[in-house]
């Protein structure tokens, strides 16, 4: 377990969990803004073979807006990032804790949107 992100090991088909993360992020009113396949860049930048392996950039664009209003320097630190992955004959999800993300920043506003994202990230995590 990691302090920084929620996670968690389910076993199904790695391309499912990837639907199925996308399809409970949107019912939370996520959009996937970004969908980085690391296996395909490996091998087209490396040339070298790796596991499955998904980085999607989550959104919600109220609590985005509501956050580039409270801190405008804070798109440094968006999209939410959620990663799928194939670790032992399972797939792992986990997403960063957006309180954690966002401790360095001293803006109380900021703190309190990222309460709320974490609360509905957690959420989304444990529907999965």
């Amino acid at each position: 377990m990691v302090d920084y992100g929620f996670v968690k090991e389910v076993e199904n088909d790695f391309e499912a969990v990837v639907k199925k993360v996308e399809e409970t992020l949107k019912q939370a009113g996520f959009g996937i803004i970004t969908s980085i396949d690391i296996k395909e860049k490996f091998k087209e930048k490396l040339g070298i073979e790796f596991k499955k392996y998904m980085i999607l950039g989550a959104c919600n664009p109220a609590y985005a807006h509501k956050a580039i209003e409270a801190e405008e320097n804070i798109g440094l630190m968006l999209p939410c990032n959620v990663i799928v992955y194939e670790k032992d004959e399972k797939v792992v999800i986990a997403a960063i804790k957006p309180s954690v993300a966002m401790k360095m920043i001293k803006n109380e506003k900021l703190k309190k949107i990222a309460k709320d994202v974490e609360t509905k990230i957690k959420d989304v995590i444990e529907k999965i």
